[in-house]
């Protein structure tokens, strides 16, 4: 058992970290309240090979496991420069594709994913089916060999930056007449596909769409692998999804707590640095106590999802993604606390992070389903819904 992450890994972590401070905060700040998108900084990852690290090596990627790709997310995001949609493109969508994917489709997207040329949104939440993935009502007919597909879907990421959204969809089985899960791969261009932009009261450079599919035509090569294994593959994206959310918020929390920490040694009040103050040092160090707890998760349901234990992964993956979330909030919170009045301002660097933290607790699962799922699946209790 191993608790020192790889030389190669630690490598990959300093190149992509002196990637991301060379735009720094302030280049994000500044695309997220413009409107704009990260596209220099993505698309110079893509280029560097950081993007596609988890993609197989014989589609142009690196070869390696999820935990490689949470490693570079988590850099991005200690940076000051997150990227939410690496949580969706090449960790769920090119996840998806690579395990259950057929030849043909490989070929068309892989190797995209690997240079960072192709970004493909996730279409799994609707707005009367958000965790309850069971009551998804988007549903797929087959018409000759295409397939017509119609439905809705709410707080999809990236849409107006992706090629195609890899959309959760049901089919009806022709033994049981029930409906069960089935993925397509719709290009964002498709007639029937449209998409609108949901207000947000957040500073992001990823935007959040409703999607509506009315009648949209799909050829039978949009479905992804066997309608039967529909089940394994999307958890085979949701595992990964919750790994790269809790490296997501580790990787925050990491920044605000090097900002307030910095802060605490500068800032001098009654002749000696406010760090000196226990008020302000036991916070600071029960946050480093607890991201390093989060860490240490998150870097072990990876490394259970690369060996192929995918159940072993959900609950590691699950655990990993509650504990992000609730350090990352008590790391920006902290860290402003630590600045005074200059937390809330625009030139230190953490009121943008105030609400974007908060996110980690909602989404891609919220705090509640986690602890349902560890109370029944890791503690044996009765199911409470």
């Amino acid at each position: 058992m191993e608790f020192v992450e790889s030389a190669e890994r630690q490598e990959l972590r300093k190149a992509v970290a002196d990637l991301a401070r060379s735009y720094g905060h302030e280049y994000y700040a500044e695309k997220a309240r413009s409107g704009g998108h990260t596209t220099e900084l993505w698309d110079e990852a893509g280029r560097l090979g950081y993007l596609g690290v988890s993609v197989p090596e014989e589609y142009g990627g690196g070869g390696a496991g999820i935990g490689d790709l949470a490693a570079v997310c988590e850099e991005f995001c200690a940076a000051g420069t997150p990227m939410l949609l690496m949580v969706v493109s090449p960790a769920i969508c090119a996840t998806v594709i690579a395990r259950y994917g057929t030849g043909e489709q490989k070929k068309q997207w892989l190797p995209g994913f690997a240079g960072g040329s192709v970004r493909m949104a996730f279409g799994i939440t609707e707005p009367d089916a958000g965790s309850n993935s069971h009551r998804i009502t988007t549903t797929a007919r087959r018409d000759g060999s295409d397939w017509i597909l119609s439905g809705r879907k709410v707080f999809i990421s990236g849409v107006d930056e992706a090629d195609a959204v890899l959309i959760v969809g049901r089919t009806e089985d022709a033994k049981t007449g029930r409906l069960k899960p089935a993925l397509y791969i719709v290009p964002t261009d498709t007639p029937g596909f449209e998409y609108q932009q949901i207000p947000m009261d957040l500073v992001s450079a990823d935007k959040q769409f409703g999607l509506f599919l009315d009648d949209v035509r799909l050829p039978a090569e949009a479905l992804v692998g066997s309608e039967d294994a529909a089940i394994a593959q999307l958890f085979a994206g949701l595992n990964p999804e919750r790994i790269m959310g809790a490296s997501f918020s580790v990787g925050i929390a990491r920044y605000a707590l090097a900002k307030g920490v910095a802060y605490a040694k500068e800032r001098s009040v009654f002749g000696v640095p406010i760090g000196a103050h226990q008020g302000l040092a036991h916070p600071l160090a029960q946050v480093k106590i607890e991201l390093e707890l989060a860490k240490l998760m998150t870097q072990k349901a990876a490394a259970l999802y690369d060996s192929g234990d995918d159940f072993g992964a959900g609950e590691a993956a699950n655990m990993a993604k509650y504990a992000g979330a609730e350090v990352a909030i008590r790391a920006v919170d902290q860290a402003v606390q630590v600045h005074g009045g200059n937390g809330l301002a625009t030139e230190y660097g953490l009121g943008t992070l105030l609400g974007a933290v908060r996110v980690g607790r909602i989404a891609p699962v919220s705090r509640e389903m986690v602890l349902n799922f560890v109370a029944q699946h890791s503690l044996g209790l009765p199911k409470s819904y």
